[in-house]
């Protein structure tokens, strides 16, 4: 492994298990963009890139870099099975191509705007029983309501009834828990995994006999040329949203109320105009964004920094360190609503890979955090008691307590 010395205080400049790393990766980012480019890793494997250009280039890449094994540096998610439960996220064209298009036949804008009523009624729904736990002190934002809102969100778009909801949202937290110290995807972890498959196995049988206006029949009745989609990809899809569309905005939710906090100046006023949140929502994405780390295989040698990078690596592209490169954003280590960022923002990827979903994410937030504001006058986090999760690639609270002033 490349040995550094100075701060920050880690042998290794980049160790994405490091628990230091997860409470702070910038230091070791901008350490990254300025000494070490393109870093190596030889005892965990990997090369890295950390600076825009670099990864903006990663992401369009698809000629020398590949999707085909996963885009996690987990052991057990890595691998040409990868597209089981990752979809197209997990493919290289012509295959992703193919699926990606077929699945936005269902998965459309207009299915998204349609949705944000609804969006609404489950926030509102999540919102009223944290407030009436907060008029008695504190209050986990996480438990309550920025864990609970994007899974119900999924099961609306899929249509599971509200009945299995609970135990669903359950089954998807199970699937993306991880006690400290585990690397890997623990057994617990992949029971649960088994167990919501089959209960989308299911749903995808009933669908089969009668379709209704929901997703998963949107999904089945997609077509293209006579070409359809299978059960097995289906299933691909709707697991994909579970683990890239749940998690993620809930970290989302809670890195903005989180910032928000921490910069009180910069909240204040959004508290009396609610078309902040829109930037807000924006800022946070790039400043600490929840997706960080994403890997990809290297089909054929890469020249870069005077090294060649050989065919069969994994590179990962940092777009958490991307987001704060003083290169491409003025100030990048302040938090500021409002700042022009446009088409440098880097955390839903770009080129062939773009996030599906960042249209559903940016809609999710901007409707929790309007509703949330609605209410509240003022809130604090209790930073001591706050919990973070210690991930490889995605980051945020597990735990956020807080405590309200309602309006």
């Amino acid at each position: 492994m490349t040995i550094h010395t100075g701060q920050p205080p880690a042998a290794a400049l980049l160790d994405p298990y490091d628990y230091d790393f997860h409470e702070d990766p910038y230091p070791y980012y901008q350490r990254l963009r300025d000494e070490a480019p393109l870093y190596h890793n030889e005892e965990l494997g990997f090369w890295a890139l950390s600076r825009h250009s670099d990864v903006l280039q990663g992401f369009r890449n698809t000629t020398t870099l590949s999707n085909r094994d996963g885009v996690s540096l987990d052991p057990i998610s890595r691998g040409p099975h990868a597209s089981k439960t990752m979809s197209f996220l997990a493919m290289d064209d012509p295959d992703h191509l193919r699926l990606r298009t077929l699945v936005s036949r269902g998965f459309t804008p207009r299915r998204i705007r349609e949705l944000e009523p609804r969006v609404t009624e489950l926030a509102v729904k999540h919102l009223d029983a944290l407030m009436e736990q907060a008029a008695n002190g504190t209050v986990d934002y996480v438990a309550e309501f920025a864990g609970k809102l994007p899974m119900d969100v999924i099961s609306e778009l899929m249509g599971v009834p509200d009945a299995d909801r609970d135990r669903i949202r359950a089954l998807a937290d199970g699937v993306m828990h991880r006690d400290d110290g585990v690397n890997d995807v623990p057994a617990e972890a992949i029971e649960a995994s088994l167990n919501l498959i089959v209960y989308y196995q299911d749903m995808v049988a009933e669908r089969r006999k009668k379709l209704t206006g929901d997703l998963t029949s949107a999904l089945l009745e997609a077509e293209i040329d006579g070409d359809r989609l299978t059960d097995e990809e289906v299933l691909g899809f709707m697991f994909l949203m579970v683990i890239a569309g749940n998690e993620t905005t809930t970290k989302l939710l809670a890195n903005a109320a989180y910032w928000g906090f921490k910069n009180p100046d910069q909240l204040a006023p959004v508290f009396t105009d609610h078309a902040l949140v829109k930037p807000w929502v924006e800022e946070t994405l790039r400043y600490d964004t929840s997706s960080q780390i994403l890997a990809r295989a290297v089909a054929g040698d890469i020249e870069m920094y005077d090294t060649t990078i050989p065919a069969g690596d994994v590179l990962l592209l940092l777009p958490g360190s991307a987001n704060r490169d003083d290169r491409v954003f003025e100030a990048p280590d302040d938090y500021r609503i409002g700042r022009e960022i446009g088409s440098k923002l880097v955390s839903f990827g770009s080129g062939a890979h773009f996030c599906l979903g960042a249209h559903l994410a940016r809609m999710e937030a901007q409707v929790a955090l309007t509703e949330f504001f609605k209410r509240i006058r003022g809130y604090a986090v209790d930073e001591a008691n706050s919990v973070r999760v210690h991930s490889s690639n995605v980051r945020g609270f597990a735990h956020l307590p807080i405590t309200v002033k309602a309006r």
